[in-house]
């Protein structure tokens, strides 16, 4: 069995004390790294190819960071990295989030490298 498969968290900034993300991924066992969609490029050049990519905002849905997660979700597409969008406004807080069914599929079947 290879390491840990590792998922880049990029988000808005706004992370809630209530509600980890990447705490849920460690529970279902992935590696997480957690960067606001201002350095994604920075991130994603310090680290391993990440087996997916969770797109996560709070409410936040300004033209710049629209366009910041359309070149995210281009340069992802291209790399065939796929990236599964959560809507942190549809969540509760607290709530937990179905990721095992999101995120399960991609990165279950990502070779080990």
């Amino acid at each position: 069995m290879g390491a840990l498969q590792q998922v880049l968290v990029v988000d808005d900034g706004v992370r809630l004390a209530d509600h980890s993300l990447a705490a849920d991924l460690a529970g279902l066992g992935y590696a997480s790294v957690t960067a606001s969609i201002e350095a994604f490029d920075d991130v994603l050049a310090v680290i391993a190819r990440p087996a997916a990519v969770v797109l996560q905002s709070s409410n936040r849905r300004d033209a710049v960071y629209e366009r910041l997660a359309n070149r995210l979700r281009e340069q992802m597409k291209r790399g065939g990295i796929p990236v599964i969008d959560m809507d942190g406004g549809l969540m509760r807080a607290g709530a937990p989030v179905d990721l095992k069914s999101r995120i399960g599929p991609y990165v279950l079947n990502e070779p080990d490298l």
